[in-house]
């Protein structure tokens, strides 16, 4: 009863097992963050883990992450972790699982981990519809100008109707180039085609024609895309290769109506570049949900175009889907923990 006054933060560290009600050793498991208590609840009730957490809503700072990992079996972090060298030097030989609440994995250095053996499990899939549908909002968000709207019924710049005041670009007739025709890629595509699009048109680092049949859109370099495109969405890991993809070649090409939307990783952006065809009318307008660094400092110049919509990275913010997300990462730990096959295991 005496410890019923503790923070919940305090309680997490005092309330560590060393052995399970059968006698075995616990599996030494740290949690990064605060999460969803169901996943939090599947973890304690598994019976194998002795758990500690980072319980709060901010990210684990750096030196308290490395210091908590030592000697763990399993890890369960979020895209805010670096986990490198340096980390799995700190975590030391026992362990053997990682499990990350995020479809991406470019804050895992995957060469490190496979020559160390260690198993990683991630999130795809339980994200796609709520991405896909942050990504419509977005686009018609930005194309339709809503932002701008909204203020200026805030701020009494509603005044008499005027033929051509706030307006934006229609998805009516319109084609629409897509970066990446992944899940989200394609999932996008079924959102907007009730819209009216005339034309999908797909870029990726090989044609998907299966994928592509569901649409009926069209394998295309990605110059011919931009040239093209009257939206052109982003939706490809990011990798090497599409570190800066979007870059002011890129845009050069784009159209001048064109809106561009990103919700798939910052870095896939030149964000200087963006800033720079936005200023000049090279394109007509965009829209981020991601953004290098995250959080965007708020004198970032990107912040003071209109025609420049900035989310906070909030594509997965739905409760089913962020609950789910974590359901499928405990799971995928308990599964490595066990040395079981992984609900969702990445192929290193």
């Amino acid at each position: 009863m005496w410890l019923r006054g503790f923070s919940r933060g305090i309680l997490t560290e005092l309330s560590r097992a060393v052995t399970s009600e059968a006698g075995q050793a616990m599996a030494r498991v740290y949690v990064s963050r605060r999460i969803p208590q169901e996943a939090l609840r599947l973890l304690r009730d598994s019976g194998i883990c002795d758990i500690k957490q980072w319980d709060s809503d901010d990210p684990v700072p750096r030196t308290e992450l490395l210091k908590r990992v030592a000697g763990v079996d399993g890890l369960y972090c979020l895209l805010t972790e670096k986990i490198d060298k340096e980390l799995l030097d700190a975590a030391g030989s026992n362990l053997k699982v990682i499990s990350t609440m995020s479809v991406g994995f470019d804050h895992l250095s995957l060469e490190e981990i496979k020559k160390r053996g260690i198993r990683v499990g991630y999130t795809p899939d339980v994200l796609t519809n709520a991405t896909a549908e942050l990504t419509v909002a977005l686009l018609l968000a930005t194309a339709r100008r809503l932002m701008e709207a909204v203020a200026e019924a805030k701020n009494g710049g509603w005044g008499t109707w005027k033929p051509m005041w706030l307006c934006g670009y229609g998805l009516s007739d319109s084609t629409v180039g897509i970066v990446g025709l992944g899940r989200i890629g394609l999932a996008v595509a079924q959102c907007l085609k009730p819209f009216g699009v005339k034309k999908f048109l797909y870029t990726d680092f090989e044609p998907k024609p299966e994928v592509a049949a569901e649409i009926q859109a069209e394998y295309v370099p990605l110059d011919k895309l931009a040239e093209q495109s009257d939206f052109v969405t982003v939706h490809c890991a990011l990798t090497p290769e599409t570190n800066g993809l979007c870059n002011k070649d890129l845009f050069s090409k784009m159209k001048k109506t064109a809106v561009f939307i990103n919700t798939s990783r910052g870095a896939v952006v030149n964000q200087d570049d963006l800033y720079q065809a936005l200023i000049t009318g090279q394109i007509g307008a965009a829209g981020l949900d991601v953004t290098v660094p995250e959080p965007l400092p708020t004198d970032h110049p990107l912040f003071a175009l209109k025609n420049c919509v900035i989310l906070p990275h909030v594509a997965s913010a739905t409760i089913a889907t962020r609950t789910a997300m974590a359901l499928l990462t405990v799971n995928n730990l308990l599964a490595g923990l066990k040395d079981e096959p992984m609900p969702k295991e990445l192929t290193l």
